[in-house]
């Protein structure tokens, strides 16, 4: 394998997205702060391009093909937020791109998907394995293989966040972060190190799907079954073998938070905050408001990474109104 990326990887992504990423806002919640008794710094990468965080480790990795590379295109699985990623960066790139994605994908993601321009092939992800579907079709048309999470360059691009963070926000005593595959968490725990060395990184999953928590417990990579969540961009059954070298390493535990938690994040952002944020993009919020809760953060400086904000705009209603 090789070596797993470093910080000065970050910094590379960093001026790579220069110009193509936005730098997205850094808010505050005089609310959050009051209720429990601390400084909260919400990165807010529903602001992003394409909605979502992943823009960041798409673009990294893509900007860094050959030409020949780029003449045969990108392909890429995900159930949304990477597909998406993926599709604009090879828009803006001009490359091709094929998607492969499932059956049950948010439909908002899948149509933005299609509208960037990209291929997409559907599988059902409870009877069939997406990445041998994605690996034979990338042998059968010479595409590239950029996985949504277990890649240097990905992961790379998505520890800028962290990074513009620290930056804005200064030293933080704690930073929660979504954990799926692990490519946020693996990327913010290389920039914490790095800015804000004693800050604690906490990866948060959805209580269904704690491969992750598991992982770093046994000192291995845990296999699951694919989790049922709200939280679909995290719906993954294993880390990668990059994201939990980096974790393992520098990541300072994993909680988990319910689905009830999820909407009760959500609810928050939407009636205090007026963002509209994807169940996903809710797992760190909800866990520092968990922590909170129990007084742990009482006088801290907390980051907190918004993932993403795509969702239908249907079902968002329903989660809140239930």
């Amino acid at each position: 394998m090789q070596d797993l990326p470093t910080y000065d990887d970050v910094v590379a992504a960093a001026a790579r997205l220069d110009g193509h990423a936005h730098r997205t806002p850094v808010l505050r919640s005089a609310t959050a702060d009051a209720r429990w008794g601390a400084q909260f710094f919400f990165k807010c990468e529903n602001f992003q391009r394409m909605g979502a965080f992943k823009f960041r480790g798409a673009f990294n990795a893509l900007s860094k093909f050959d030409a020949p590379q780029r003449e045969r295109g990108a392909i890429a699985f995900s159930s949304g937020n990477h597909a998406q990623a993926v599709a604009l960066s090879a828009r803006l790139l001009g490359m091709p791109a094929l998607i492969v994605m499932p059956l049950d994908a948010p439909a908002a993601k899948l149509a933005a998907t299609r509208g960037y321009g990209a291929e997409v092939v559907q599988y059902d992800r409870f009877t069939e394995d997406r990445e041998a579907l994605t690996q034979r079709l990338a042998r059968e048309r010479g595409m590239t293989l950029i996985p949504p999470y277990d890649h240097p360059d990905v992961i790379a691009g998505q520890g800028t966040a962290a990074k513009e963070l620290f930056e804005e926000a200064g030293p933080l005593d704690r930073l929660y972060v979504c954990l799926g595959g692990g490519g946020l968490t693996a990327g913010s725990a290389l920039s914490a190190r790095a800015l804000s060395p004693s800050c604690e990184v906490v990866g948060v999953e959805p209580e269904a799907g704690n491969d992750g928590q598991q992982s770093l417990r046994a000192g291995h990579i845990v296999h699951i079954d694919t989790p049922v969540t709200l939280a679909d961009g995290a719906q993954t059954q294993h880390l990668g073998t990059y994201t939990f070298g980096v974790i393992r390493r520098h990541v300072d535990g994993i909680d988990t938070v319910s689905d009830a938690q999820l909407v009760a994040a959500m609810r928050f952002f939407a009636e205090r905050m007026k963002m509209v944020v994807e169940p996903t993009g809710c797992l760190a919020f909800a866990a520092a408001c968990a922590a909170a809760e129990s007084g742990a953060l009482q006088g801290q400086r907390v980051g907190v990474i918004v993932s993403g904000g795509n969702v239908d705009l249907a079902r968002f209603a329903a989660l809140l109104a239930g």
